[in-house]
């Protein structure tokens, strides 16, 4: 296949094919040729990290409650695959070391971490003694909307790559982004067909952009018109399959 100058970040693992967040879903985006696969981060109430997109449990697994009230024995006692379909039931919610395992599996296969909310610094190094303690540190991206956690991340991992989710117009953005000493940006599909002059100044600032969630063919296309490096969405072997076939620069 022809690389691309788009990179395909799959959106909570395959997650229009899988259960987001489990490790079935990061499994089909590897096997999907998928870049990235982009998870989201917790903490159990004993301080393990765990890979679910809410802090509570309930949409996505047969539990109630929050997260952080649950020990990681316990979470991983919930089945979090059988809301999806019948074949996934028994699917856990994984720990962030568990995914880590799979995706060094997986030749190249990247990891694009969210923090969600304000995390205090002793919280994110949690979680970075099990990143760096993987071996995949070189593939691995940090980002969050909370610019305070991004400080954190900066901090408590400096060598470690940022970026910051933006949804909205902010004036401040591209101070912020340098204040953060951030390596990307990740803006909304919406805000960036709004505002096309955002991915060229991230470029001009030597920042890479991720555009976010595009599942069908015009977003596709309108992200890769921009001039983004990355896309998330939710199916990636559908992207693959179109950035193949569509007018599509490849890397040079």
């Amino acid at each position: 296949m022809p690389a691309h100058t788009t990179v395909v970040v799959a959106h909570r693992g395959a997650s229009a094919d899988a259960p987001q967040n489990t490790l079935a879903a990061f499994d089909a985006a590897g096997r999907a040729g998928a870049a990235m696969i982009e998870i989201d981060v917790h903490l159990s109430a004993d301080g393990v990290p765990v890979v679910i997109h809410d802090g509570t449990v309930d949409a996505t697994t047969d539990g109630t409650g929050e997260v952080r009230g649950h020990t990681r024995a316990e979470l991983q006692a919930l089945d979090a695959g059988s809301w999806f379909g019948p074949e996934f039931t028994g699917q856990r919610v994984p720990t962030l070391a568990e995914v880590l395992e799979l995706v060094a599996r997986h030749q190249g296969l990247g990891v694009l971490c969210e923090y969600k909310g304000a995390w205090a610094a002793a919280d994110v190094a949690v979680t970075m003694r099990v990143m760096t303690g993987s071996g995949l540190e070189d593939r691995i991206m940090v980002q969050g909307f909370d610019p305070t956690t991004v400080a954190a991340l900066r901090d408590v991992a400096p060598q470690v790559p940022r970026s910051l989710l933006v949804e909205h117009p902010r004036d401040d953005l591209p101070a912020l982004l340098a204040e953060l000493d951030a390596v990307a940006v990740s803006p909304g599909a919406g805000l960036i067909a709004d505002d096309p002059r955002l991915v060229p100044a991230a470029h001009a600032a030597g920042l890479q952009v991720f555009g976010w969630t595009a599942n069908d063919e015009p977003a596709w296309r309108l992200l890769v018109d921009a001039g983004v490096d990355g896309i998330i969405t939710d199916r990636p072997a559908a992207l693959r399959d179109w950035l193949d076939t569509a007018a599509v620069p490849a890397r040079g």
